[in-house]
């Protein structure tokens, strides 16, 4: 296990090093400037300039709903074991996660205006 450890290790760094060395290196302004989905990067106030938290807030809620369905599996996989309590339980985590959500739409929080 060690030694498929040791060349699994070796492979990447080598292919890393070696496209370093031997790869092509043309280099122009589009490959240098930043990558921004493809739009042509506007000039920006001193320090950056703001960037909108919309897709931060956007970003954290995809990742909290996304967690929270995340518990649904292991009570779909033992759900003939848990009966009735599995049932009450689900419903009451489930119904939590509806008032966030619920909570989220109200205060505009899906909103991109």
């Amino acid at each position: 296990m060690l030694a498929l450890a040791l060349l699994a290790t070796a492979f990447a760094v080598l292919s890393v090093g070696m496209s370093a060395v031997i790869g092509p290196k043309r280099y122009n302004r589009a490959r240098l400037d930043s990558y921004e989905c493809g739009i042509e990067p506007t000039p920006q106030a001193v320090g950056g300039g703001r960037f909108p938290v919309k897709y931060y807030i956007t970003a954290m809620l995809f990742i909290i709903f996304d967690i929270e369905i995340i518990f649904l599996y292991p009570w779909a996989v033992h759900f003939d074991a848990m009966r009735f309590f599995g049932l009450i339980e689900m419903v009451l985590f489930i119904a939590t996660v509806f008032v966030a959500y619920a909570y989220v739409w109200r205060r505009g929080g899906l909103d991109w205006d």
